[in-house]
């Protein structure tokens, strides 16, 4: 039999329950522990999943024996966190973004090879069934060439993310899913940016990408939009398909001409 893994969560505001929920309801592991700042909700979420609550994450590390800790704290706090967690020896899954700079970023990535720990982020678009369905039909060359592909992520602006705006928010899941599909580089971009209902930063972007294999990309990212859509088109010479990562469908347009040709 496999030995049960030792999980913990270190924030557990509204993502980072999920990830309690999501550990304590998986066979094989076990959540020992969960800190949060507030002690009432670090305390409110152990009682509801049978654990102990921290109100100090340094405390947690050095207490208990784990195997893995998630960190979602919030983007400005990932750095110091998830320095800690490596410090320590243990896994962890840090929640996208990486963090809040290119520099801690890759700071973090050095460290966790130095100190041999497993370092992942939290790119959860990269599971969504539509967008593993379109990977699997891109590189099967289904759609032939591939010439445009567009993104839009855009709803309701919400109230509890303070510390960045859309770009670090929202953007991040669109560029990392554009690199996973289309596989080159980009050599252009033109972006904009305004701000409107944000208090600090950017709420609205609108990009034009341009990669080395000659796709185009275009992205439409907001906080402004009553309702939340979530979608990606790939047009190519045979059609395009559409994923809808919220009801995680993929949909094929067949080209007019490819019909005429059949």
């Amino acid at each position: 039999m496999s030995a049960t893994l030792r999980a913990a969560v270190i924030g557990v505001g509204s993502m980072g329950r999920n990830h309690a929920r999501v550990y304590a309801s998986m066979e094989g592991v076990e959540l020992v522990a969960v800190s949060d700042a507030n002690q009432t909700i670090a305390e409110q979420t152990a009682y509801m999943y049978r654990c102990r609550a921290y109100t100090d994450c340094r405390a947690m590390l050095a207490h208990e024996n784990l195997d893995l800790v998630s960190v979602v704290v919030p983007t400005r706090d990932h750095y110091r966190v998830a320095a800690e967690v490596i410090d320590h020896g243990v896994a962890l899954l840090i929640e996208k973004p990486i963090a809040a700079t290119v520099v801690e970023g890759r700071d973090l990535i050095d460290r966790a090879h130095r100190c041999g720990v497993s370092l992942t982020v939290g790119h959860i678009e990269r599971f969504n069934p539509a967008i593993i369905a379109l990977k699997a039909c891109l590189d099967g060359q289904e759609l032939g060439s591939v010439f445009q592909i567009a993104v839009r992520r855009v709803g309701p602006f919400p109230a509890r993310i303070v510390d960045v705006g859309v770009v670090i928010d929202l953007a991040t899941h669109d560029m990392d899913i554009l690199n996973y599909l289309i596989g080159s580089p980009i050599n252009r971009m033109h972006v904009e940016l305004s701000r409107h209902v944000h208090p600090h930063h950017e709420d609205v972007l609108s990009a034009l990408l341009h990669f080395e294999s000659g796709v185009i990309g275009t992205l439409d990212i907001n906080w402004l939009t009553p309702t939340k859509i979530r979608e990606l088109s790939v047009i190519g010479e045979r059609g395009m398909f559409v994923a809808n990562y919220l009801t995680q469908d993929l949909t094929f347009y067949e080209n007019d001409l490819c019909r005429d040709k059949a």
